[in-house]
């Protein structure tokens, strides 16, 4: 092997297993998950879709590929699923080429009150660029506010409503967004990349029945590689979405990937996964909890799922660094009506799948929140806090 990758990626799994994971987009996917993503799966060209490819020599590939698309099918409880999407992004892409015309109005969460670049964040993405994009915001308790959304989507009768948060801590009404659309006329694609791991454990409701599309990344709660699906029960909507992923906007698909998604599958589908999920709400809670007993201000107060955001203020960019130093990893964000600019926002965010799925529980969410508010005090050196998170880890292994 390459010896300077080779060491570099030791370190990395070094890193990974002496800190605490705390980024809510991070999990660790199965021995299982990552041998089939790398393997001679990787290989194979196998452009178009089970029994319609374009090369030969794909008869194994589409067995697969259709193994982890009745999969899909059964776990989320849908008729219709691609499994070719490479992540969330092009995966979002694709369902709003799927399902309106470039110049058409779309509507979505703000990025500061919670939502993701992909739904509609002007100017800089191709959602903003090449469709008309309306935002709607959270109040000033950071929740969002159904009835001002109502409002807003019949005065723009936007023709796509995107139901999906990336730092929002509250369950959805995915069953209010669907009413509302359905006064405006507007198709609704629903995000749920941050929460199917939830959906699939039963803590979180399911849009299936609310939404025309549902698209979900397949890491995050879910814990499989990274890649995404996209789902509908609408047949005519299923042509379209396959046309917008192949030739739309992607070659052939990563079989790797699609072998590893059907494995993450299957490990969701059993009742252990169902533990986790809860598992994951429990913990969260308790940090959450936790934090905000000892001052720490949370938007919305709290959470209901996986993740919760720390309004701190100017310095938060800062304390995110510091916290890394201390071997607590999370990620800068901005919160809602945040002031100051994406790149150095006030809040942090943070959240549980991956130190649910080392082995924690609410004694350990206890610690990390000591931990966390330790490190705000000046006299307590890092080194201190990084040498009791490394202690903590060596307890609760990453996964082989």
């Amino acid at each position: 092997m390459d010896r300077q990758v080779e060491k570099l990626m030791k370190l990395e799994e070094k890193r990974q297993a002496e800190t605490l994971m705390l980024i809510p987009s991070e999990n660790y996917a199965s021995y299982a998950v990552k041998s089939a993503q790398c393997s001679v799966l990787n290989n194979k060209y196998s452009e178009g879709y089970p029994g319609k490819r374009y090369y030969q020599g794909n008869k194994h590939i589409d067995e697969i590929e259709n193994i982890a698309i009745e999969r899909a099918k059964k776990i989320f409880n849908v008729q219709y699923a691609n499994v070719q999407c490479y992540s969330g992004s092009p995966a979002n892409a694709a369902a709003i080429m799927a399902l309106v015309s470039p110049g058409e109005k779309i509507m979505g969460l703000k990025l500061s009150g919670g939502g993701h670049l992909t739904h509609g964040h002007p100017k800089i993405t191709f959602s903003g660029k090449f469709f008309e994009s309306v935002q709607y915001d959270v109040n000033e308790d950071g929740m969002i506010d159904y009835d001002e959304v109502e409002r807003l989507a019949l005065i723009e009768k936007p023709k796509l409503m995107v139901i999906g948060t990336t730092a929002y801590p509250r369950i959805l009404d995915f069953k209010r967004f669907s009413e509302i659309a359905k006064k405006t006329g507007a198709l609704v694609l629903a995000d749920i990349s941050h929460i199917a791991g939830l959906v699939v454990g039963g803590v979180h409701p399911s849009p299936v029945g609310y939404a025309d599309v549902i698209m979900t990344t397949t890491h995050k709660t879910l814990r499989g590689p990274r890649g995404a699906i996209l789902m509908t029960n609408n047949p005519e909507l299923a042509k379209k979405i396959d046309r917008a992923v192949f030739p739309g906007l992607q070659g052939g698909p990563h079989n790797g990937t699609t072998a590893a998604i059907a494995i993450a599958l299957q490990e969701a589908s059993t009742p252990a996964f169902k533990k986790y999920a809860q598992q994951i709400v429990k913990n969260a809670k308790v940090l959450s909890e936790e934090l905000m007993k000892l001052g720490f201000k949370l938007t919305t107060g709290g959470t209901d799922n996986h993740l919760m955001v720390i309004n701190f203020g100017a310095n938060a960019k800062q304390f995110a660094s510091d916290l890394e130093t201390a071997g607590i990893v999370v990620n800068y964000n901005s919160v809602p009506h945040d002031t100051n600019p994406p790149a150095n926002p006030s809040g942090i965010r943070l959240g549980t799948p991956a130190v649910t799925t080392r082995g924690m529980k609410e004694k350990e969410m206890k610690l990390i929140a000591r931990w966390i508010a330790e490190a705000q005090i000046l006299n307590i050196r890092y080194s201190i806090i990084n040498k009791k998170v490394k202690e903590l880890c060596k307890k609760f292994p990453t996964p082989i």
